[in-house]
C-alpha cells in the first residue's frame, strides 16, 4: 500500500468522524429540546397544581366547587380499567408473540399477520375507540362500562406487547436453543423453560410501556362513552362472602384521570385549571413510576439469569 492509498484512507476516516460528530451534536440538541420541553411543562404543572395536592384531593369526588373537587372516582376508575387492560392484553399478547416467533409456519398468511400486527401498533387510538363502540358497546352489549374500557385499551396495546415479545425472543442467543435441543428437550420445553424466562425482562419492559401509554389515553375512552362527571365508585372487586370475588364492578360506569382533566380544563375558572394541573402532575408521576418499575424489573430479572 503506497502513501497515496494511506492518505485516501485517512481522508475517509476523517470524513466519517466528521459526520459522526455532526450526527452526535444533532442528536444531543434534539434530546436537549425534548428534555427542556418536558421539564418546562412539568414545572408549570407543579407550580400550578402544587397547592391542591393534599389528602382531600385524593379522597374527594368531583364537585362543581373547585375547592371541594377531587380525583377519587378518577384514580379508582383508572386502576380498575388498567386491571382489565392488563388481564386481557398481557396473556394474549405474550402468547401471540411466542406463537408467531416460535411456532407459526413461515408462509404468506404468517407474513400478512406480521405486517398487520406491526401496522396496528401505529394506528391512531381513536380508531380503536370506534371499533370498540361498534363491537363491545353495541354488538356484545357490554355498554359504557369498565369492561368495555379495559378491553378497548387492551386492543390498543396488544400490538405493542406482541412486538416486544417477539423482539425479546429474537435477542436470545441461538446457542440457548441449540443447547436445549441438543439435550433432548421438546419445543415446548425449550420455549417454556428457556426462551420465555430469558425473554421475560424484555417482555416486562414492553408490557409496562404499553400500560403507560394506555393509562394516558383519552380519545378511545371518550368514544365509548366514559362519564365526565361521576360522584360514585364502582363496586369493590373483593366481596366479604364466598367466593370473595365480585364482578359487578365490570359493568359499572366509570371515569379515568385523563377524562377528569379534560372536564376541568374545559371550565374557564382558574381554580379548575389548578385542579387539572394537579391531576396532570399525578398522572405524569404514575407514568414515570410505571417506567421506573419496568427498568427495575428488567435489571433484576437480567441479574437473575445466567447465560
Amino acid at each position: 500500500m503506497n502513501n497515496q492509498d494511506i492518505a485516501s484512507i485517512r481522508g475517509i476516516i476523517r470524513g466519517n468522524r466528521r459526520w459522526d460528530l455532526i450526527f452526535a451534536v444533532a442528536g444531543f440538541l434534539a434530546l436537549t429540546v425534548g428534555v427542556l420541553a418536558f421539564v418546562t411543562l412539568f414545572g408549570q404543572m407543579v407550580i400550578n397544581g402544587w397547592e391542591r395536592l393534599n389528602p382531600d384531593f385524593f379522597t374527594s369526588f368531583p364537585s362543581r366547587r373547585a375547592a371541594n373537587a377531587g380525583i377519587l372516582s378518577a384514580w379508582v376508575g383508572s386502576l380498575l380499567v388498567m386491571l382489565v387492560t392488563a388481564l386481557s392484553a398481557v396473556p394474549l399478547g405474550v402468547a401471540a408473540g411466542v406463537y408467531l416467533e416460535e411456532y407459526a409456519p413461515k408462509n404468506l398468511v404468517t407474513d400478512i399477520i406480521e405486517i398487520n400486527v406491526t401496522n396496528l401498533a401505529g394506528v391512531p387510538s381513536i380508531v380503536y375507540g370506534l371499533l370498540a363502540l361498534g363491537v363491545f358497546v353495541y354488538m356484545f352489549g357490554f355498554g359504557q362500562s369498565v369492561l368495555t374500557a379495559g378491553l378497548t385499551l387492551g386492543l390498543l396495546i396488544l400490538p405493542v406487547i406482541i412486538v416486544a415479545t417477539r423482539e425479546a425472543l429474537r435477542a436470545i442467543p441461538v446457542h440457548v436453543r441449540e443447547g436445549a435441543y441438543g439435550c433432548g428437550a421438546t419445543q415446548w420445553q425449550v420455549v417454556s423453560d428457556h426462551l420465555v424466562p430469558y425473554a421475560t425482562p424484555g417482555i416486562m419492559t414492553g408490557v409496562i410501556i404499553g400500560l403507560s401509554r394506555a393509562i394516558g389515553e383519552t380519545a378511545p375512552i371518550i368514544t365509548i362513552g366514559a362519564l365526565t362527571f361521576i360522584a360514585f365508585l364502582p363496586a369493590s372487586p373483593i366481596s366479604s362472602t364466598a367466593p370473595f370475588i365480585n364482578f359487578d364492578w365490570l359493568w359499572s360506569g366509570f371515569t379515568v384521570m385523563p377524562i377528569q382533566m379534560f372536564n376541568w380544563t374545559s371550565r374557564p375558572e382558574e381554580a379548575f385549571q389548578q385542579n387539572a394541573a394537579a391531576a396532570g402532575l399525578i398522572l405524569v408521576l404514575m407514568t414515570l413510576l410505571m417506567n421506573a418499575l419496568a427498568i427495575w424489573l428488567r435489571y433484576r430479572l437480567r441479574k437473575s439469569i445466567a447465560w
